[in-house]
């Protein structure tokens, strides 16, 4: 049975021209295969997966694959509002060699997006996936929030695995870690609430902030599993200012700038999202400095 732990990075996508640029995902997949990250998402958030074609999604799940090689696990984000694109993109992802599927809330029918719904669609999915779901439950970008309830009768389907948690709930963090069967895992999506959830029980996480510091979001978790809670939390602290700048406050935008200062490749988020302006970008390289990064000119 696949075990979900440790640290994921969602990788960004490159676009030159706006087009992928596979040259600079291969430059940017040796810094994060070489790091201790125990996994790679394709077509997470910070992916773009919204802004991707379906010809799109299935070449850069082919290339990844291919490129990773068995280096690290591969989680691919195969979410989408229409069930039958999931499931191909479950079994193109399953042909391919990856581990698991990352799958968003459906989120454009919100108003019917109740538990019932919701559990008769995961576990459809479920049933006919040959690789395992992790639930990916983004209630900021999705506009849907999976509850803890139902993420407890979720997790006693043999092919439901985890959940990937980005509400900040620390509280409804908590109640899926403590109801939900002993062997589904929750990652937190956030380095802001990685340590309290690691506390909790959480299995480790799922950051954005892992494309520029992987090896440093993978401390966090050997670290607590080793008892040192004072230097969890001295790293913690050291890097929220660059966590909240490469997230909530500027960003897939920010993210790609802040890969571009410490020797990543970035490039333009697709319309239409935008890269930020120069203060902003000062502000994310200060935030860098502050975690300790080599900033790059």
């Amino acid at each position: 049975m696949f075990e979900l732990k440790g640290i994921y990075c969602p990788i960004a996508t490159p676009f030159v021209n706006d087009k992928i640029a596979y040259d600079k995902l291969d430059q940017n997949m040796e810094f994060w295969t070489a790091s201790k990250l125990e996994g790679i998402v394709v077509m997470g958030s910070n992916g773009e997966f919204t802004s991707l074609r379906e010809s799109e999604k299935e070449e850069l799940i082919r290339h990844c694959c291919k490129v990773i090689d068995g280096k690290k696990r591969v989680v691919v984000g195969t979410g989408s509002n229409c069930m039958d694109e999931t499931l191909h993109l479950c079994r193109v992802s399953a042909d391919c060699g990856a581990d698991a599927a990352l799958v968003v809330t459906p989120f454009y029918f919100k108003g019917a997006m109740n538990d019932a719904n919701l559990e008769n669609y995961y576990t459809t999915l479920a049933d006919k996936s040959p690789l395992p779901i992790i639930v990916y439950n983004m209630p900021l970008n999705a506009g849907v929030n999976t509850s803890y309830e139902l993420l407890c009768r979720l997790s006693k389907h043999p092919n439901i695995v985890g959940v990937k948690d980005t509400s900040g709930n620390i509280v409804q963090i908590c109640q899926t870690i403590f109801n939900c069967e002993k062997d589904f895992s929750v990652l937190a999506g956030n380095w802001a609430f990685l340590l309290p959830a690691l506390f909790l029980g959480a299995k480790g996480g799922t950051l954005a902030l892992s494309n520029i510091f992987p090896n440093e979001c993978a401390s966090m978790v050997e670290l607590y599993n080793e008892g040192k809670y004072d230097e969890c939390r001295a790293l913690a602290k050291r890097l929220i200012p660059i966590n909240a700048a490469v997230t909530t406050k500027y960003g897939i935008g920010g993210l790609k700038v802040a890969m571009e200062y410490v020797g990543l490749f970035g490039g333009e988020p697709r319309l239409p999202l935008r890269l930020p302006n120069d203060d902003v970008k000062k502000a994310i390289r200060e935030a860098l400095e502050y975690a300790g990064a080599e900033v790059r000119a």
